[in-house]
């Protein structure tokens, strides 16, 4: 499954995950910091380092733009039909 979008400041991401449920469909947010480990393969965590927060700030609040027009851009749609 690929995300629908993915916000990358640094090494945090925000990454958004569309979903389909019984209600019908959602929307959910993943955040997460890639690192090197010591053989020097990219991995990722949910554990933020002090330094992340600021970067995870700006990961998330990009999502939530992205989610908040997407949301508004489908109500009017359904308001035009």
């Amino acid at each position: 499954m690929q995300p629908e979008k993915k916000f990358r400041i640094g090494p945090v991401s925000a990454t958004v995950w569309k979903n389909q449920g019984q209600k019908g469909s959602f929307s959910t947010v993943q955040l997460q910091r890639g690192y090197k480990d010591a053989k020097d393969v990219w991995q990722n965590t949910n554990s933020l380092r002090v330094s992340d927060l600021p970067r995870a700030v700006l990961a998330l609040n990009k999502a939530y733009e992205y989610l908040a027009l997407k949301q508004q851009d489908e109500t009017t749609e359904e308001q035009v039909s």
